[in-house]
């Protein structure tokens, strides 16, 4: 990875569709249920990021995670990858995401 990629951040919209193709994936939205209710990634599931580590799927779930900047998917990653899921993404902030929004 060059450093200009590093300091641009994950690319959300190839991540989604990343998640989308990859069977068993879940696709979490770690903001507030305000901030969802106010528009999210279709499919996406909310859980905000204080009750992230209550996830009940199987430590080998496909996860992918998003937030609004970036900054409390790069924790909820960092958490669940400590909890033991060995497949997590950090797909960054919905800022950046320029497909439909439910």
């Amino acid at each position: 990875m060059s450093f200009w990629t590093w300091l641009k951040g994950p690319d959300i919209n190839k991540g989604v569709a990343e998640c989308r193709e990859t069977p068993g994936a879940i696709l979490i939205d770690v903001r507030s249920p305000q901030e969802y209710r106010m528009g999210h990634i279709p499919g996406s599931r909310n859980v905000p990021l204080e009750t992230v580590h209550s996830l009940p799927e199987e430590k080998d779930t496909p996860i992918y995670v998003y937030c609004q900047s970036g900054s409390r998917s790069r924790r909820a990653a960092r958490i669940l990858k400590n909890l033991g899921f060995s497949s997590v993404t950090d797909l960054g902030g919905i800022t950046s995401w320029t497909g439909k929004r439910e």
